[in-house]
């Protein structure tokens, strides 16, 4: 992802900062998504493993990146309070 595209985003819900979430954090949340057990916050069941996602500075919310394209909406939000085994 673009480094300037990056520092200019946030959160839509806390404004706080972004960042691309790391590889054990992106593996704790597939193996979450291929168990069946990670909502969005409109309560859909996020199916789909991700490629990348983007987290907020206080390790609580990941929003995932479509082709590149961070779909920063507050209701397609996941949290990562259940996320079994999130590195905190």
């Amino acid at each position: 992802m673009d480094r300037k595209l990056l520092d200019i985003l946030c959160c839509p819900t806390t404004r706080q900062s972004l960042a691309l979430l790391d590889s054990q954090g992106l593996d704790a949340l597939n193996r979450a998504i291929g168990a069946g057990g990670v909502k969005r916050a409109d309560d859909t069941v996020q199916a789909e493993p991700l490629r990348e996602a983007l987290l907020t500075r206080d390790r609580k919310t990941v929003y995932r990146v479509d082709d590149g394209i961070p779909v920063l909406l507050a209701e397609e939000a996941i949290a990562t309070s259940q996320i079994e085994g999130f590195p905190a």
